[in-house]
């Protein structure tokens, strides 16, 4: 895994509390299978939710923090996101805590709550008193964060038993998803594709950016959108085409100065996504690290055969220049417990992609087809700010029609697809004879589909991005 020693050295020291190393076993996390006994019906709140969870599995919900900071002064966004990491941090500690103690919440019915979730509480809220301290300083101090300091075991609605996990071999993800029951026939689901009406003025043309596909192996668990100067801030591995310099400690200046995969080198734009892995029992390179094995996120890594990044035009009118260094993510890893809102998952099989995208399921590919992950970016624009505080206000989808909302403007279409060729997973003997695939998450997300999501920072040259605006405003294919 490529780290920049400079960057480190220099930065290592800003990133104190929420990048320190989080003690796991090398066996991973499973997901929870909390059983009450009948006897324990009259007892506390935390019986009364082990009695909720009895019938399968459980995880860990959080309110989402860093998605209700619509606005951060910039002398506080430093601090304000490494605190955002160490409650990412917090509650990968605790869902390990839960995966590890089903005895004693067997045996006590108020542990998994006296044990877990309060302590979960209590540093929760001492980590987010920091972050409206922090805002404070410079501007008005946000109030009512104190309610979000409270988390609640989950039911996953999975079933325990073997199988989770693929084969049974791997430990490392037994019992942490998948199942079965997150796949799904391609070929017996309706088809649910519209394409919305172009209108005359519509730029209909495509710029082809050629970056690869990752076949250098580039991997982290940084996520420098997100958790800037934090080491394993996305608690799960990504692949990176493109820029060649992006870990938690780039900055502008670094990827501005870095090489690129990309063919035309005026793209030093950075593209990532979480790695799909094949449940077999391999042993990969972070099988015993933060990010992966620890984590939960286990097997064999699986390198995309096509990777293709289209940029398309607008179907209400002309396109504009996207500023550089503007950063975008589309989708929501954290979808499983913080609900669709923002979820942008599509998941398909080649020969099916005009007919079915799936949102919330894997799809099981009939002889002869592929698994395709596509992502559609956002394509309006403030047209001021290359990111916000939650990292999604600065841009937003076009409506049903193609119109971009009021105050925003229409920029180029990132369309990003991915192709697997894997085989089709064994269903009904729960992956033995043929292993499940599953996408790298934070471990109590469960590797469910949903939260696919895909990663961009623009680092085109202006040059290439005015000529790539041109190209699609005038309806011609470029590259």
């Amino acid at each position: 895994m490529r780290r920049s020693t400079r960057k480190r050295s220099n930065t290592a020291r800003r990133a104190v509390g929420a990048a320190a190393a989080l003690a796991v076993g090398a066996g991973g996390l499973v997901a929870v299978n909390i059983y009450a006994s009948a006897d324990e019906t009259s007892a506390s709140k935390g019986s009364a939710q082990n009695q909720v969870l009895a019938a399968g599995t459980s995880t860990i919900d959080c309110p989402d923090v860093g998605q209700q900071l619509t606005s951060v002064p910039a002398q506080a966004k430093a601090q304000v996101d490494k605190e955002l990491a160490l409650l990412d941090k917090q509650i990968s500690e605790a869902y390990q805590r839960l995966s590890t103690s089903q005895k004693a919440i067997q045996q006590d019915p108020d542990f998994a709550q006296n044990a877990i979730m309060g302590p979960l509480k209590d540093k929760r809220k001492a980590t987010i008193d920091r972050i409206a301290i922090a805002i404070g300083r410079v501007a008005a101090k946000p109030q009512g964060l104190d309610a979000l300091a409270a988390c609640t075991l989950r039911a996953t609605g999975d079933q325990p038993g073997a199988g989770q996990g693929g084969n049974n071999t791997n430990a490392g993800a037994s019992g942490n998803g998948p199942v079965a029951a997150d796949f799904v026939d391609i070929t017996k689901v309706k088809s649910n594709v519209r394409t919305p009406a172009k209108s005359a003025k519509a730029s209909k043309g495509v710029f082809v950016s050629k970056c690869g596909v990752n076949a250098n192996k580039l991997y982290n668990s940084d996520n420098v959108i997100v958790a800037p100067g934090v080491t394993n801030g996305a608690h799960h591995v990504h692949d990176y085409v493109g820029n060649q310099d992006n870990d938690a400690f780039s900055s502008d200046q670094d990827f501005a100065k870095a090489g690129t995969s990309c063919q035309n080198k005026g793209d030093k734009s950075s593209y990532y996504w979480p790695v799909l892995r094949l449940q077999d029992g391999t042993r990969e390179f972070d099988a015993d690290k933060q990010g992966g094995g620890a984590e939960g996120n286990t097997g064999r890594i699986l390198t995309a055969k096509k990777a293709t990044l289209d940029f398309v035009g607008s179907p209400r009118g002309k396109v504009v220049a996207m500023p550089k260094f503007l950063r975008v993510i589309t989708g929501d890893a954290k979808a499983f417990v913080n609900g669709t809102a923002n979820a942008n998952a599509s998941w398909s099989c080649t020969g099916f992609e005009n007919k079915v995208q799936l949102k919330d399921k894997y799809p099981l590919c009939p002889s002869g087809s592929d698994v395709v992950r596509t992502f559609k970016f956002q394509s309006c624009w403030d047209g001021k700010n290359i990111d916000s505080a939650n990292h999604r206000t600065h841009v937003a989808f076009a409506d049903a029609s193609g119109n971009c909302p009021a105050g925003f403007k229409a920029i180029p279409q990132l369309v990003q697809r991915l192709v697997y060729d894997v085989d089709t997973p064994s269903v009904k003997d729960s992956g033995k004879t043929r292993p499940f695939f599953s996408l790298d998450g934070f471990p109590e997300q469960q590797h469910k589909p949903v939260t696919d999501h895909g990663d961009f920072i623009n680092v085109f040259n202006p040059k290439l991005m005015n000529k790539a605006v041109q190209c699609i405003n005038t309806g011609r294919k470029c590259s």
